[in-house]
């Protein structure tokens, strides 16, 4: 793949067909209360079948997120005033180490691997969201704003709980939805204390492939897909 090749397009032909390693797609999140996608990342995808999507976020690639209307970025923003101020997105890139990111079809979160400088393994992060909604150009989900970190010695920690409170504060998320999350965080956390997959399977040692490109930011990254627009 040449270098400054935009994100493939690549048409899924139904639910039994998958994109193919190297390929590049685009990782979504719409946001919270709306309709328009929030964030974007073009990603490159590391596996792709009936039981897994892995891809990998390059350091360096330009990504699009959310910022206050004002330009604020949102962790400097407190937290009581951080759902209900006007917001807008801005394009950044991805600075600091990759990110390899797993998500089974169907499950309610997925699974991203951090590492230090040097490839030193850092930790899993269990991101809480939508069941990823594929289409031609890539997958789209909406984030729960609970979060799980997992550590190399199996210990675990629930993150962002702030958030989450006050994301249904803000009249973000319905308390059935919280009970939803809820129980997904619950499933989650069982699956980390059988140390079940991807834990056990040692995704720590993956390495991108370095002939991959960095995949670029299309223009059309908030298009509505085609299945999605009536």
């Amino acid at each position: 793949m040449a270098d400054g090749e935009a994100v493939r397009r690549v048409g899924t032909g139904g639910a039994t067909a998958f994109w193919k390693a190297g390929d590049q797609i685009l990782w979504r999140y719409r946001e919270n209360g709306g309709a328009r996608f929030h964030i974007a990342r073009p990603v490159t995808v590391v596996r792709d079948d009936e039981e897994l999507l892995a891809v990998w976020m390059a350091p360096g690639t330009q990504c699009v997120k959310p910022v206050l209307a004002d330009g604020t970025p949102l962790h400097q923003e407190p937290l009581r005033t951080r759902y209900t101020k006007p917001r807008d997105v801005v394009r950044d890139r991805w600075f600091g180490t990759g990110v390899l990111k797993l998500a089974r079809p169907g499950e309610p979160w997925s699974v991203w691997l951090f590492w230090e400088p040097g490839w030193q393994f850092k930790n899993w992060y269990v991101n809480l969201e939508e069941p990823l909604a594929r289409w031609d150009g890539g997958v789209d989900s909406e984030d729960h704003f609970l979060d799980i970190c997992v550590f190399p010695d199996r210990s675990w920690g629930w993150r962002d709980e702030d958030e989450f409170a006050q994301a249904q504060a803000d009249g973000l998320m319905s308390a059935q939805v919280a009970e939803r999350v809820r129980e997904a965080g619950r499933s989650a956390v069982g699956a980390i204390s059988a140390w079940a997959s991807p834990y056990r399977d040692g995704w720590q040692h993956w390495r991108p492939d370095p002939s991959w490109a960095v995949p670029l930011l299309p223009e059309d990254w908030d298009r509505t897909p085609a299945h999605m627009s009536t």
